[in-house]
């Protein structure tokens, strides 16, 4: 059975790590270089390290970021924020990334994401959905979601599933699946849309947006409630309420596969 992973997300604004709710109301939390490397050691299975205004101010992303942070971890590193072009991809991929997200740009050309796949390999390509449920209808059977981009500041009408469909057949090679509703409140995955999307996707997806405690990582892992590949989570892990170890202990005791909670230590 392949093994879940835990992977702490740091959103970066102006080369600083922050948080916030809803993207609102940032709170400046570290350094990457220092967060990512201590996330590294305690043993995290992959890190996110995200632009998370690059699209709405229109600037370059932060290849400077990735080029320090890369050589201090041993993890996977997935980075994303203002990609608009085959070019931004290479450069972070050259910069030291492993994989690259995307999102915007994914919605306003989705031809960009199966260049990017028969150029760079599908195992290189995130596509990153963000997703706001939408008010229901006397005649809805089930719950619909709609697509947001920009931070969640701009409408799509893009339906999600459908969308997160889209995207594998166009050569995504995983999905990060973020509930804006829920991102930073602490208030859990919603765990609807993330099954429904892992279980129609015949790829990895990462649960995102909400965790507050270690049993909500539980839940976005679990088969019959989230069905996630991967749990990600900043607010529990930037605000030391739990350390990466303690999250998969958790998991362990909770019947979930996941590597061992052994730390790396410095060289």
């Amino acid at each position: 059975m392949l093994k879940r992973r835990i992977i702490p997300c740091l959103d970066v604004k102006n080369g600083r790590v922050v948080k916030g709710v809803h993207f609102k109301g940032l709170r400046d939390t570290g350094d990457p270089v220092e967060a990512a490397r201590a996330y590294d050691r305690q043993g995290a299975d992959e890190i996110c390290l995200l632009d998370i205004t690059a699209t709405t101010e229109g600037r370059e992303n932060f290849v400077d970021v990735v080029r320090h942070v890369a050589p201090q971890i041993f993890c996977p590193l997935t980075v994303g924020g203002g990609i608009r072009r085959e070019d931004d991809v290479r450069r972070l991929l050259n910069a030291g990334a492993d994989k690259v997200a995307v999102n915007s740009a994914a919605v306003t050309s989705p031809p960009l994401i199966k260049r990017l796949a028969k150029r760079y390999g599908s195992q290189a390509i995130v596509v990153a959905v963000d997703v706001k449920r939408m008010d229901a209808l006397p005649r809805d059977e089930e719950p619909l979601y709609e697509v947001v981009i920009h931070g969640g500041t701009r409408s799509t009408g893009l339906e999600a599933l459908r969308w997160c469909e889209q995207v594998t057949e166009l050569g995504a090679g995983e999905i990060l699946l973020t509930s804006m509703d829920k991102d930073g409140t602490r208030d859990g995955y919603d765990l609807w849309i993330t099954r429904e999307v892992a279980r129609r996707v015949p790829v990895p997806v990462i649960a995102s947006g909400g965790v507050g405690s270690l049993e909500h990582l539980r839940q976005g892992l679990a088969l019959g409630e989230g069905e996630a590949d991967a749990a990600l989570a900043a607010s529990i892990f930037h605000f030391g309420l739990f350390t990466i170890a303690q999250a998969k202990q958790y998991l362990l005791e909770h019947g979930l596969p996941v590597r061992p909670p052994a730390t790396r230590h410095a060289a």
